[in-house]
């Protein structure tokens, strides 16, 4: 069991590979976890919906309704964290991934030390997220950072972001005005190192920018900065 918990980790696996599923299941319950197991979109949809867990490990292809369809619909509800594990490897369905909200992605076939590492980093991202300070000085007096439910709001209108996209917010606005390289944000934010060809940070960017347009955040804008990263400023 991850050390920063005090309590078991409530999982939900959501995959259809039977000897996979039950592979991972007896990993994960041998290191004290609670494991909820499904072979189903859909049906993992309602039991996300229904009862309150830590991570959910999702499959992309999947009966009922895909990996992706069940993102979907988890991220207009509720920001739990997503880790997709897809035997589609491709930069498209890594994109998708992103696009759609997922915390990480793990193309199969994969190790146990590896998915364990993935598993603990992100696990440790959301428990120091949560221990950040509730409030934080922003230049948009009016936006409101709330680390327990990892969001932002604007005139009561949450923004609806994922984990990553609050810890990337909270990374810039602690160094607004300041261009951060995407080596320090891959690192700061996403826990892994930067390569050329990985487009996560971007997309998470993306998304950011358009969750603030969409509660009509005006005064704060995330500008690219040209061979070097991003930076936060006030507009105007």
């Amino acid at each position: 069991m991850n050390s920063s918990h005090q309590y078991p980790i409530q999982l939900l696996l959501i995959e259809d590979d039977i000897e996979l599923r039950e592979h991972l299941r007896t990993h994960f319950v041998g290191r004290g976890f609670t494991v909820t197991c499904c072979d189903r979109g859909d049906t993992g949809l309602q039991l996300a919906e229904r009862q309150t867990f830590d991570l959910i490990l999702l499959d992309i292809m999947l009966p009922g309704l895909d990996g992706l369809g069940v993102l979907a619909h988890l991220r207009r509800e509720q920001g739990i964290p997503v880790i997709l594990m897809s035997a589609l490897g491709a930069e498209q369905d890594r994109i998708a991934g992103f696009t759609q909200g997922a915390d990480d992605y793990l193309p199969k076939p994969f190790s146990l030390a590896e998915l364990n590492a993935r598993v603990d980093a992100l696990l440790r991202r959301v428990a120091m997220d949560r221990r950040a300070p509730a409030a934080l000085p922003v230049d948009s007096q009016a936006l409101q950072l709330n680390a327990d439910l990892q969001d932002v709001a604007l005139a009561g209108r949450n923004a609806g972001l994922t984990s990553s996209e609050y810890r990337l917010l909270v990374t810039l606005q602690q160094h607004a005005g300041e261009a951060l390289s995407k080596a320090f944000l891959y690192q700061q934010v996403l826990h892994r190192g930067y390569t050329r060809l990985d487009r996560g940070l971007d997309v998470h960017v993306c998304n950011l920018r358009r969750k603030l347009a969409a509660i009509e955040v005006r005064d704060l804008q995330i500008q690219a900065v040209r061979n070097q990263g991003y930076v936060l400023v006030r507009a105007g």
